[in-house]
């Protein structure tokens, strides 16, 4: 498991990791990977897929109830808003990079190739329970 970060927040501790990082067979550049979430009062347990793709870097999520997908920028902007979806990536397709934060890994995403400049968008549909 890749710890992603741990803190203490009101309550009690957060942290969130990865794990089970699997290659999917059929798809090339398509991981399927568990993500661990704790909170002080709940723990809760995701299977996630990710697309390592320089043309289409994605993750796709659920909170219970919505499948959402959100299509990322890695060498862009990162903020509130994003950080966690880009540690998650981050950790899914290049696990050395586990932890660091995703602001300061523009230069090596401009190296393997995503031009940094792409617009995230999220889009949440109906039933993300499987």
């Amino acid at each position: 498991m890749a710890l992603l970060f741990e803190r203490t927040i009101p309550g009690g501790p957060q942290a969130l990791g990865v794990y089970g990082i699997t290659a999917d067979p059929a798809e090339p550049g398509l991981m399927r990977i568990k993500v661990w979430e704790e909170l002080p009062n709940d723990v809760k347990v995701r299977s996630e897929t990710i697309r390592c793709s320089t043309a289409s870097p994605t993750r796709v999520t659920n909170d219970g109830r919505h499948l959402i997908l959100r299509e990322l920028n890695p060498g862009g902007a990162i903020s509130s808003a994003n950080r966690i979806d880009h540690l998650v990536w981050w950790a899914t397709c290049f696990p050395e990079q586990a932890g660091k934060d995703p602001a300061g890994l523009r230069p090596l995403a401009l190296q393997l190739g995503y031009s940094g400049f792409r617009v995230e968008r999220e889009v949440i549909l109906p039933g993300g329970l499987r």
